[in-house]
């Protein structure tokens, strides 16, 4: 059995994710982790939040909360959600669990063993109100470029123009309002990433079917001005994972936590390590994903993510395990992916423009965002979500033809024939063609999936209902029934078996309209087609059925239109 581990980036703990945050990682990763469990792969499907760093104790202190406290609501709020749109994750982890402090901890050790990583002396800015030193998000002030009062330390969210906290006009904390700065020194600890740069060059070049994306974004941070530079691992700050040396204290870092970046990355390891002990299993369950020394070896690693988190999977993640001289699983394939626009420009929290998961939830069903979202993917350029554009997709594609092919045929066979699905003859020229076409399209759709070609793949899955209704259109049964019944019974059998064959090949994309096609026809499971030339035909005559709810509502030009308004945002 193939053996497929699945991660997925980690969302920020600090609030709700956007419908572009999904599209950007959790959803395709759900999608392939469904297909791949399907055709027979053993899956670990793995994801966590990241909550750790300056914006889970900003948004912490907002809402009037203990950082701790604080992420463990958040943690759950956004478990609810995942499960909302059936993400169905082996594990929802946290990267504030004690497993990831270790793990985090241990890898800080190897790599100081092994010389790579650096302590230096930086100025930083310091407040005595605060009793603190202010990593740059914790100073605000009036940015030199537009005159914005509020820009932060590290950039200007007014213009987006990258600022040093000392070129802030007027700088104070965003704690304590206190404009009583100084300037300090205080030793951080960097991972000395430039000593790895041609190992790392000499591993990217190898991943020859990696999206361009991926390698291109990785190549840029290679050889860019003076090439990979090495990166602050260390913060001044009181939420994270303490410094230390493996096991060990680490001297002159007391009172200081590992950067964020740092350690989410491998809490994508620690996660699995909490799904086993979760569920109450041995070291070595989890350890046979991740380490290639005890049973990892023959593992596919496969991360997806958008590509504003390239850098760190193809360059400092992988600098982190390399530098280790320990035999930890490395990633063999990473599906990057471009933006989600909401109506031409970007989503935002502070505007209220664009939809959030858990609004979306709220106005219709997982299934419908799902298949609008998939069948857009931006995968090889950014993507833009209009309400008109979802309308076509809801009422196109799974009212008009998937749904209205359900609902047609089970209809006309309660009519004609009773509740249970009738006994048909021999396949006539129209069931030898449509069930050519459908070995075709399977294919298709599988090559695509096994590329990852997820647009491609949605494509190719409507393509396959289409021919269900091609097939019933020109077969016609409700004309055939009137002069030769028996010609009719074969018709709505056929078309019984594509019903059954539509609930396995849409699951990935549509798992809830999926279990409801099963349903429908008493069927526990739906299994893949091992064959695609023996993909039908497998109903048995006499199988009881219903006739089952509306899969899926249209969505009218009225709603639309009041959609369109509530989430324009602020003028």
């Amino acid at each position: 059995m193939p053996r497929t581990l699945i991660t997925s980036a980690l969302p920020y703990i600090n609030g709700i994710k956007h419908l572009g945050n999904l599209v950007g990682s959790q959803l395709p990763a759900d999608v392939y982790a469904r297909y791949l469990r399907a055709r027979g792969h053993e899956v670990m499907f793995i994801c966590a939040t990241d909550e750790h760093g300056t914006p889970a104790e900003l948004a912490a202190a907002k809402a009037g909360e203990p950082v701790a406290d604080y992420c463990a609501r958040m943690w759950g709020e956004q478990k609810a959600l995942a499960e909302g749109f059936r993400l169905s994750f082996d594990h929802f982890g946290r990267s504030s669990s004690p497993e990831n402090r270790r793990l985090t901890q241990h890898f800080a050790g190897r790599l100081a063993d092994a010389g790579l990583i650096a302590e230096v002396m930086e100025r930083q800015v310091y407040s005595p109100a605060d009793g603190r030193f202010l990593p740059d998000r914790y100073i605000e002030g009036t940015c030199p470029n537009c005159g914005y009062p509020r820009a932060r330390g590290d950039q200007c969210e007014n213009c987006t123009k990258q600022l040093d906290p000392t070129d802030l006009i007027d700088p104070r904390s965003a704690i304590s309002g206190s404009t009583d700065l100084e300037v300090r020194e205080t030793k951080h600890l960097y991972l000395r990433q430039s000593a790895l740069r041609e190992e790392l060059r000499a591993w990217i070049d190898s991943k020859t079917d990696w999206p361009i994306l991926s390698t291109s974004i990785a190549h840029k941070w290679l050889d860019d001005g003076d090439g990979l530079q090495d990166r602050g691992i260390t913060r001044d700050l009181d939420w994270g994972v303490p410094v230390m040396r493996g096991t060990e204290p680490w001297p002159g870092m007391e009172g200081k936590v590992f950067y964020v970046w740092f350690d989410a990355p491998i809490e994508y390891i620690a996660a699995t390590a909490e799904w086993a002990h979760a569920n109450g299993l041995p070291e070595s369950a989890w350890r046979r994903w991740w380490r290639e020394d005890e049973g990892a070896a023959d593992v596919r690693y496969v991360e997806f993510m958008g590509k504003d988190n390239v850098p760190f999977h193809t360059l400092s993640f992988p600098a982190t395990i390399l530098g280790s001289g320990e035999r930890w699983k490395l990633v063999d394939y990473i599906k990057s992916f471009n933006y989600l626009n909401y109506d031409g420009g970007k989503f935002s929290t502070s505007q209220g423009r664009g939809v959030f998961m858990d609004q979306a939830l709220a106005i219709l069903p997982s299934d419908y965002w799902r298949w609008w979202l998939l069948s857009n993917v931006p995968e090889g350029g950014d993507a833009n979500f209009t309400w008109e554009s979802f309308q076509a997709g809801v009422n196109k594609d799974l009212a008009d033809v998937l749904g209205n092919f359900v609902s047609r045929v089970t209809k006309f066979a309660a009519a004609r024939f009773g509740a249970a699905v009738p006994d048909g003859g021999d396949w006539g020229p129209l069931e030898v063609e449509a069930a050519e076409n459908v070995a075709n399209g399977i294919v298709a759709y599988q090559t695509a999936m096994d590329a990852i070609q997820l647009r491609r793949a949605a494509q190719e899955l409507r393509q396959l209902w289409v021919t269900g209704n091609e097939y019933l259109q020109a077969a016609a049964p409700w004309t055939a029934i009137k002069t030769d019944p028996g010609r009719a019974a074969t018709i709505t059998r056929f078309a019984f078996d594509l019903i059954a064959l539509y609930a396995a090949l849409s699951e990935p994309f549509i798992p809830d309209a999926a279990a409801a096609m099963r349903h429908a026809l008493g069927l526990d499971a739906a299994p893949w087609p091992d064959d695609p030339a023996d993909a039908l035909g497998r109903l048995p005559a006499g199988q009881p059925f219903e006739v089952p709810p509306v899969l899926f509502a249209k969505l009218d030009d009225a709603r639309r239109a009041e959609l369109e308004a509530q989430f324009a945002g602020a003028a």
